[in-house]
């Protein structure tokens, strides 16, 4: 069951749909920043500059985190197949 094929195809698809939930993230925070701010701030009570600033801390430890646990898994997996 944990053949080389399958294990590609799942980190081929843990891939596609971490990038699809990152694309989805960036585009609420870009386009969209009035209602996430006014959510986030009385939920964490930050102001917007703070809250700025986790948005990006977010955005890019979860690209880090998409590129070390299913890309770079998912190309070396290629690589050996």
């Amino acid at each position: 069951m944990n053949s080389l094929e399958t294990l590609t195809v799942f980190f081929g698809w843990c891939t596609a749909i971490n990038i699809g939930v990152f694309v989805l993230a960036c585009i609420f925070v870009i386009l969209m920043p009035g209602p996430a701010v006014r959510m986030h701030s009385k939920m964490f009570e930050l102001d917007k500059v703070d809250l700025s600033r986790q948005y990006f801390q977010y955005l890019a430890q979860y690209k880090i985190a998409i590129l070390v646990l299913n890309l770079i898994p998912y190309i070396a997996l290629k690589i050996m197949g």
